[in-house]
């Protein structure tokens, strides 16, 4: 078995591998002074409080401007996400969906990609495909559905507005996602959507989708609701020609066309909550999308480290359902369970899980704090987080709570940039 995230089917439950993805001003007017016994000596003292004074001001003047400088540059590669409250317990009014979608398609793009291919005879032909993306940052930087990129031999972005950018840059993709970042370069003050929080989401929630409709129709606006979270499904290319397992989905009933791919779902507040990602060929009404929070950790790492890479914990689990709680006889209905179908051990020897102690047979119920199961999965958990970061894990051993700090480790994944 491959690391992360490959799955082995055992009583039809899902063993999964994790590597798993902010003075007053005084009123009191001072007291007048006395008259100097001896003007030159106030005049010259005068002369030195005024000389203080502006070297102060201009001294002030100055570590403001360095501010500022300091602020614009930084405020590039600043991602905005959502406010302090919930934007998942918004709903849309009378008028507000257009609102809601006017301030989120600037930051919606259309991305067309060319692939060379090469017959059996020798001959080259060039195919033109076309998918959706969204603006995380005002420098470029920008998330879309891997499957949208793959074998591009060249990528351009348009904008709402219609500008065109051909020197795009593939940074990176997720090992265990359909997940890719890319990099618009040389541009400085576009349009950025808002990340909000997945893990809050309830089915039944009211959102929208945006996207390049059947890669023709830029920012398409559909509306739905969460049909419900925690999907797993196989997703195929157009072409059959290649698969992905996704998990801990997003079902919404939001019409996800073709080159819909990449695009956000949005909730009521403004707030990219999702990837859209798939849609069923078997049924109408039903597409899928990814976490926002799951790419979170990944994408600040691109942008804070330059690194291209996700973090993990090294371990092999089964996700608990009520079904699979009875199978394994366990004392909890969600969670995950720390077991490897074959012989080898569920922990990863050497990895970030055997490190911090975690042992076979461990039931993980947390992570920071935020329960495993509706909130998602341990590996969408852990890819709000970037390598390096130290986060506790919340275990049941021997019918035990267990509170174990553990440092999460890299999980590479292609990573393109100099």
């Amino acid at each position: 078995m491959s690391k992360e995230e490959k799955s082995h089917t055992t009583h039809k439950e899902k063993s999964t591998h994790e590597t798993a993805a902010e003075p007053k001003k005084s009123t009191t007017k001072p007291a007048k002074a006395p008259k100097p016994t001896k003007p030159i000596h106030a005049d010259a003292g005068f002369r030195v409080t005024v000389i203080a004074l502006l070297v102060m001001t201009f001294c002030a003047a100055g570590a403001a401007l360095t501010l500022s400088v300091i602020n614009y540059f930084d405020e590039g590669q600043t991602i905005t996400w959502g406010a302090g409250t919930d934007g998942n317990s918004a709903n849309f009014t009378e008028g507000s969906i257009a609102e809601v979608a006017s301030k989120v398609a600037p930051g919606v793009v259309s991305i067309v990609t060319e692939t060379r291919t090469t017959g059996f005879f020798g001959q080259s032909s060039t195919q033109t495909s076309a998918g959706t993306g969204m603006i995380v940052t005002k420098d470029g930087y920008v998330l879309t559905n891997k499957h949208v990129i793959d074998g591009a031999s060249s990528i351009k972005i348009v904008l709402d507005s219609g500008e065109t950018y051909d020197k795009v840059t593939l940074v990176g993709t997720d090992p265990l996602n359909d997940v890719a970042y890319l990099k618009i370069n040389d541009v400085s003050d576009l349009p950025t959507v808002t990340l909000g929080d997945s893990k809050t989401i309830n089915a039944g929630q009211p959102v929208i989708a945006i996207g390049n409709a059947l890669g023709q129709y830029q920012n398409t606006i559909t509306q739905g609701i969460i049909s419900g979270t925690g999907r797993s499904l196989t997703a195929y290319s157009s072409d059959y020609s290649s698969s992905e397992n996704l998990t801990d989905m997003i079902q919404t009933d939001a019409a996800i066309n073709s080159g819909n791919s990449g695009g956000p779902l949005v909730n009521a507040a403004g707030e990219v909550i999702g990837i859209n990602t798939a849609t069923s060929s078997d049924a109408d009404g039903i597409g899928f999308a990814i976490p926002i929070s799951s790419v979170k950790g990944m994408l600040k790492n691109i942008i804070d480290n330059n690194s291209a890479t996700r973090a993990y914990i090294g371990v092999y689990y089964i996700n608990i359902t009520p079904d699979v709680a009875v199978t394994y006889d366990l004392p909890v209905n969600a969670g995950a369970y720390l077991s490897s179908t074959s012989q080898n051990s569920s922990i990863v020897t050497g990895g970030p899980g055997d490190q911090a102690g975690l042992k076979d047979g461990d039931i993980i119920t947390k992570v920071n704090g935020v329960t495993v199961g509706k909130a998602g999965t341990v590996s969408s958990l852990i890819g709000e987080y970037a390598p390096g970061d130290t986060i506790q894990i919340t275990v049941l051993r021997d019918g035990k709570e267990k509170n174990i700090n553990l440092t999460l480790g890299s999980y590479k994944s292609t990573n393109l940039k100099s």
